[in-house]
């Protein structure tokens, strides 16, 4: 891989070097290395582009690695990956893709994940998106994730993208089982005239189950950003949807909750918070020395930590 693809790798995946475990490497759609265990296999599958990742009941403390980076303007890809998650695992899962393009060709990256986690198992999923190049075509990522969680099983997912991405449209559809757990935290920062769109849609099936989804963003100059989040309760539950963000400079941000609670004991909330940064925290910092300008990107920073 070239520099600047390994660069790609380093800020989506933090990947140096090769990593330890399963990976799979895909770069300008193809793939650029992998590697599977005695627990996690990596199979290409013969219908579509894309993967399935099957690992073996029991696995405990193993990860899997499978990176996309695209460094070619006016390339554009879908890839289809299916994780199947066997009984009783704990594991980690590390996805991301970056584009980066310095050509006037729009360059696009969507993956379709589906999640398959079976009976008690817990999975934590990180995906990150990251764009560079001073080329005038768009840097465009539109993830698409499915998710069946069986009884008793969690997902804990961790999505970032706080850089170079000019169009992005984020899906997640989810169906929890009794006793399942799904947790999503999201954080998201446009600039210039980029849009970013999130919309989750989580169904409860089963008693005792629960989701929380977060949502923290900032928007700046005159970008855009909505957020869409509908939980369905079906069974005695709990679930939780937040939406925090911060708005700057000529920018615009939408968010749109939808509670259905078709059980009686389906207990559903919904918070969100629209504003600018406070005045007496820019104050504060100023006091300290710092320019109008480094205590905005110090409060921003802290609020996506």
């Amino acid at each position: 891989m070239d520099a600047i693809q390994q660069e790609l790798l380093t800020q989506v995946a933090g990947l140096h070097e090769v990593p330890e475990g399963a990976y799979n490497i895909r770069a300008n759609g193809e793939m650029a290395g992998r590697n599977t265990t005695a627990n996690i296999d990596i199979i290409t599958k013969k219908d579509r582009s894309g993967i399935d990742i099957k690992i073996k009941p029991g696995t405990k403390s193993e990860s899997v690695h499978i990176p996309v980076v695209l460094s070619k303007s006016g390339l554009k890809e879908s890839v289809y990956n299916d994780f199947f998650v066997g009984e009783d695992c704990d594991v980690t899962i590390i996805a991301g893709c970056g584009i980066h393009n310095s050509g006037a060709e729009a360059s696009e990256h969507s993956g379709v994940h589906r999640f398959f986690v079976e009976k008690n198992a817990k999975v934590r999923y990180v995906e990150k998106h990251y764009g560079s190049g001073d080329g005038s075509g768009e840097r465009v990522m539109n993830p698409t994730t499915e998710i069946h969680l069986a009884e008793g099983a969690s997902l804990e997912m961790e999505t970032v993208q706080i850089k170079g991405i000019d169009s992005t449209a984020r899906v997640t559809t989810a169906k929890v089982a009794e006793g399942a757990c799904l947790v999503i935290k999201e954080k998201i920062m446009t600039h210039g005239r980029q849009h970013a769109e999130t919309d989750f849609t989580v169904t409860m099936e089963g008693a005792d189950s629960s989701v929380n989804l977060i949502s923290r963003s900032v928007a700046k100059e005159h970008s855009t950003q909505l957020f869409r989040s509908r939980i369905i309760g079906n069974a005695s539950c709990h679930g939780h949807s937040e939406c925090d963000a911060i708005i700057m400079d000529e920018a615009g941000v939408s968010a749109i909750p939808e509670l259905t609670a078709n059980h009686i004991d389906a207990n559903l909330i919904h918070e969100a918070a629209i504003g600018k940064i406070a005045g007496e925290q820019l104050i504060k910092l100023m006091t300290l020395g710092l320019s109008e300008k480094e205590a905005e990107e110090q409060i921003v920073k802290g609020f996506l930590k």
